[in-house]
This record gives structure tokens, C-alpha cells and sequence, in this order.
């Protein structure tokens, strides 16, 4: 536990270099730029620099106190624009994997539903490719003539399970919930939290690093969305919005899919060490009634009313 203390510490550490205090730098310094070249000097690099003297020349910058104060503001904006984007980010994942978008206020549920009705309907559809590129009635070929490797890839595009989500991701995560229930009659939901305090470190150090890489892609989407604001005053910030965005939706994909099938396997591999600490019969293998049991186990009993 020490170590994984230890390792955590420094990366949480480098995770605010890296994620804070660096990018937070550069946001300030592209929002000064942007702020001096506007609208009239979209791409005149001699009025920024001209800009740079004139301000390193003013004497109350030309002084030790100067130079001090003005380190400190950068240092402090720069920090603060960080937490900015990270808060950015948090939202960002509460739509991107949208586990509660059916409890989501007012009218957007109306709004994601179609989008989920879709989802499900191009499933199906490409499901149904699958299951005839299996079948030898078909020779192995599903209707548009793909093999099974194809058809199979072209349905996890869209989802490796039937969606439920309105986005990929969020369908990806929810996929290792809905193939445990179907193979183990597991309730990850439940079992999880009580898994983490028993796995090894070294099993919860890969998944803390991955789930921290996670935060990282959905962090870089958050600083496309800070750079958009940039507009106002500088247009081809577009261009950078538009860099990160593309960047961070393709990282966030690959790391969902990392942290996803690095949950669903210390799950299969561990959970007998679980079902064994308490009391749930296990002879080595994880069958339906083993997942039933310790999902029965440590599932939280029902509230009862006051006086009853």
C-alpha cells in the first residue's frame, strides 16, 4: 500500500505539470496573443513582438519587483485556467459517457432518446451482418458480402454491446457491465467498490493509470473548448479548437476502451479472491451462481420507511 501511495503521489504530481500548470502557461500566452494581434493583425508577427518591447521596456516591468510580480500572476492564471479546464473536463465526461442521460434534466432526455433509438437500430442492423457472416447458410459472408472479422468490426463501431447510451464511450463502459450480468450474473455496480480494496496494487496501479489517461484525453478536448473562446478576438483559433478536439475524441475512444477491458479482466480474475474473503462458496470458477451470490452478498439492503 505504501508503494502504491508513493507512485500515486508522484503521479499526481506530474499530472499537474503536466495537465495544470504547462498548458495553463500556454492558454495565457495565446490569450495575450491573441488579445494583441485581434482582428487587424490576424497574422503580424512583427505588432506582437513590437508588443512584447514596449511592455518588457516599461520600467515598472524593468525591476526585480517587476519581474517578480508579474512571474507570480502568470504562475497564478496559468493555475487557475488549469483548474478551469479540468473542471471543463469533468462536465465533458458526465455527457461524453452520459451513464444517467434518461435522469438528465428537463427536455434533454427527449433530445438524447432519438440519438440512443438510432444507435440501437444501426446495431441491430450490423448484428445481423455478424450473425450471417457466421452462419455457413450464408457462406460466411453477411448480406453486403463481408466476412466476419469485418462485419464484427464494423459492429463495435457502433458499439461491442447493445447500446444504451448515446455515445460510444459510454456504451463501452457500460459494456463490461451488461457482459459480466450476462455471463456471471455479476452486478459490477455492486461489486466493484468491494473489489478495488482487495485487488493488488499492482492491478490497481494499472487501472489507476489508465483511468488517469482517460482524464487525460477528455482534459485535452476541455482545452479545444478554452481555445474556442479565443475566437473572439483571433479567429484561426478554430484551427487550434479543431486540432484538439479531433485529437482528444480519438484518445478518449482508445483510452476508454484500454480502462474498460482493464476493469472487466481484474473482475474476471479477481473476484473468487472476493467471493472467498466473504463467504460466498467458490471452487475456481466463476460460474452464475458464484456472481449471484456475492452480487447478492454485498448488495446494500432496501430502505425502509421510518416507524415501520
Amino acid at each position: 500500500m505504501g508503494v502504491l501511495l508513493t507512485v500515486l503521489g508522484k503521479k499526481l504530481a506530474e499530472q499537474w505539470l503536466t495537465l495544470l500548470a504547462l498548458p495553463g502557461a500556454l492558454y495565457v500566452a495565446a490569450v495575450v496573443g491573441a488579445r494583441t494581434l485581434g482582428r487587424d493583425h490576424t497574422w503580424d508577427l512583427d505588432h506582437l513582438l513590437d508588443q512584447i518591447t514596449v511592455w518588457a521596456e516599461d520600467p515598472r516591468i524593468d525591476t526585480v519587483a517587476g519581474q517578480v510580480v508579474v512571474f507570480v500572476a502568470v504562475v497564478a492564471a496559468s493555475a487557475l485556467v488549469g483548474l478551469a479546464a479540468q473542471g471543463v473536463s469533468v462536465a465533458l465526461e458526465r455527457v461524453w459517457f452520459a451513464a444517467d442521460w434518461a435522469s438528465w434534466p428537463r427536455f434533454l432526455p427527449r433530445l438524447v432518446d432519438p440519438l440512443v433509438g438510432w444507435r440501437q437500430q444501426r446495431w441491430v442492423r450490423r448484428h445481423r451482418a455478424v450473425e450471417q457472416a457466421r452462419s455457413p447458410d450464408h457462406q460466411f459472408r453477411s448480406a453486403e458480402g463481408h466476412t466476419f472479422e469485418v462485419a464484427y468490426d464494423r459492429m463495435a463501431r457502433t458499439g461491442v454491446e447493445y447500446p444504451q447510451r448515446p455515445t460510444w464511450c459510454g456504451d463501452r463502459l457500460n459494456a463490461l457491465a451488461q457482459r459480466l450480468e450476462r455471463d456471471h450474473d455479476l452486478d459490477v455496480a455492486v461489486v466493484w467498490p468491494h473489489l478495488w480494496l482487495v485487488l493488488p496494487d499492482q492491478v490497481r496501479l494499472e487501472i489507476t493509470e489508465a483511468r488517469q489517461g482517460l482524464g487525460r484525453a477528455t482534459t485535452l478536448v476541455a482545452w479545444g473548448v478554452l481555445y474556442l473562446g479565443l475566437v473572439v478576438w483571433w479567429f484561426p483559433a478554430v484551427l487550434v479548437f479543431a486540432v484538439l478536439n479531433v485529437v482528444g475524441w480519438w484518445r478518449t475512444r482508445a483510452a476508454t476502451e484500454v480502462y474498460a477491458t482493464l476493469v472487466e479482466a481484474a473482475v474476471r480474475l479477481h473476484v473468487g479472491d472476493l467471493a472467498e474473503r466473504v463467504g460466498v462458496d467458490y471452487s475456481g470458477l466463476l460460474t452464475k451462481q458464484v456472481g449471484q451470490d456475492l452480487s447478492n452478498r454485498l448488495r446494500a439492503s432496501f430502505p425502509s420507511a421510518p416507524g415501520l
